[in-house]
C-alpha cells in the first residue's frame, strides 16, 4: 500500500516494485493485481511496467477499483446472475430510473427528491442493506418511501441489464 501526494513517485515505485516481481522473484504477471485511484494512472502504470518488463507486462491486472471489478463481473457475474454484456449507469442515468420508478409508483419527485432517494439507496448498498434490510429497518416516512422505490429501481436496473457503481 502506498499513499502519498502528488508527483511523490508513486507510480514509479509501483512500476519498479511489479518489475521486481516479475523479472527477479519470477511472479506470473497475471498474479499480480494493481489498484489505483484514477484511469489516468491506471494508464501510466501499465506503460511504465511494459517499459520495464516488456510484453509480458501487459498481463498484469491493473485499473481502478471500479474497472478491476466491472472485470472479474464480466469474467465471473453469470454465476450471481449478471449478464457478461452488463452496462455501468453514471448518476444520470441512475437519477433517470429513480425517477421512473417514482412515476411508476405514483410519487411525486417534488415532494420526495429523486437525489435524496438515490443517496439514500446507494448509503444503503454501501453497507450491504437489501431492499428487504432497508425495508424492515425503516423508521421515519421518507425511510418508507425509500423502502418502496428501492426494489423497483433494482428490478428496472436487472431489467435493462444495469449495474451502478455501489453495484461493484
Amino acid at each position: 500500500l502506498i499513499l502519498a501526494g502528488a508527483g511523490s513517485g508513486k507510480t514509479r515505485v509501483l512500476a519498479h516494485r511489479i518489475a521486481y516481481l516479475v523479472g527477479v522473484s519470477g511472479v506470473p504477471p497475471w498474479r499480480i493485481l494493481a489498484v489505483t485511484f484514477t484511469n489516468k494512472a491506471a494508464s501510466e502504470l501499465r506503460d511504465r511496467i511494459i517499459s520495464l518488463v516488456g510484453e509480458g507486462g501487459r498481463d498484469v491486472q491493473a485499473g481502478t477499483f471500479h474497472a478491476l471489478c466491472a472485470r472479474v463481473l464480466r469474467q465471473d457475474g453469470e454465476a450471481i446472475g449478471i449478464s457478461r454484456r452488463f452496462v455501468i449507469y453514471d448518476t444520470d442515468d441512475q437519477m433517470s430510473v429513480v425517477k421512473r420508478a417514482l412515476k411508476d409508483l405514483d410519487l411525486d419527485a417534488k415532494q420526495f427528491p429523486p437525489r435524496m432517494i438515490l443517496s439514500r439507496i446507494s448509503n444503503a448498498k454501501n453497507v450491504r442493506a437489501t431492499p428487504d434490510d432497508f425495508r424492515n429497518q425503516a423508521e421515519t416516512y421518507n425511510d418508507e418511501i425509500v423502502a418502496r422505490v428501492y426494489p423497483v429501481y433494482q428490478q428496472m436496473l436487472r431489467q435493462y441489464q444495469a449495474l451502478d457503481f455501489d453495484d461493484l
